[in-house]
């Protein structure tokens, strides 16, 4: 059993105001795990979002991700500390490298080995990488042992679907969070989509969340609006027929979203 909550609130490109509503109205409606990161630029809105809720830190399950710059040994627990004035927290509960950034001069195994040293510090509960192809996550894990690493966090969609890094991290045990997982919107208006949805009463994007949650992944889809987040959480109890499933596995078509140069690795 996964030690990351199945169903969160992602953050990814929401600012200022927006994100304090987006976080304020999720919490409102019964999320409990929010996902954000240093690069987003918006730690202290989420933060001050946190603060007003009323919810008790112990409920909450928080997520942020180490950007580049702060991955050399004496710059990541200082840029972690940052993080958690801004989320006005003492930890968070799970800390991501961001990317792995394989021409940044900095190793896997600094940057690892200083994200261990953060979470023997107490500053993080759990630690974990996102978007690492196979061979990075194997040096992760020889870099901090494999049980050290609570989540791969990926892009996945029905559009793009990773076979050969998910079947590599369920393999090894390492639990399989995706994100983009409408791809931007994009799988939303796929008739296939459309046409289970339909057979369910459900929305496009509650099947999609099932169809994740169905193979085990952890979802972090993000909304502005207070009755997509609510909808969205019902996707937890959306149960998907084998072909529907199916239909799904059909959709593959490589379809990735975000690579940025520099920072991804070679895909698997």
């Amino acid at each position: 059993m996964s030690k990351i909550p199945a169903f969160g609130l992602g953050t990814f490109r929401l600012q200022g105001q927006v994100v304090i509503d987006s976080v304020r109205n999720g919490l409102e409606v019964g999320y409990r795990a929010i996902d954000t990161a240093q690069i987003y630029g918006n730690e202290a809105e989420v933060g001050e979002a946190i603060a007003a809720s009323g919810v008790r830190r112990d409920d909450l399950f928080l997520t942020t991700k180490i950007w580049v710059d702060h991955y050399a040994q004496d710059k990541l627990v200082p840029s972690l500390e940052e993080s958690l004035a801004k989320l006005r927290t003492d930890y968070v509960d799970l800390a991501l490298i961001h990317w792995p950034a394989p021409g940044n001069g900095v190793s896997v195994e600094e940057f690892m080995t200083a994200l261990a040293d953060a979470k023997a510090k107490g500053l993080a509960r759990q630690i974990g990488i996102s978007n690492f192809n196979i061979e990075l996550t194997r040096q992760a894990m020889a870099a901090v042992g494999k049980d050290a690493i609570a989540t791969n966090q990926i892009e996945l969609s029905p559009y793009l679907q990773n076979h050969k890094l998910v079947d590599f991290l369920q393999s090894e045990g390492i639990h399989v969070t995706s994100y983009m997982t409408l791809a931007y919107g994009k799988v939303l208006g796929d008739p296939v989509i459309g046409a289970i949805a339909q057979r369910h009463q459900a929305t496009p994007a509650q099947v999609v969340l099932a169809w994740a949650l169905q193979r085990g992944f952890s979802v972090i889809p993000s909304s502005t609006k207070r009755e997509n987040l609510a909808s969205n959480l019902l996707a937890q109890t959306l149960r998907l027929t084998d072909d529907n499933m199916a239909q799904i596995a059909a959709l593959e078509r490589n379809g990735r979203e975000v690579s940025p140069d520099g920072l991804a690795a070679q895909w698997d």
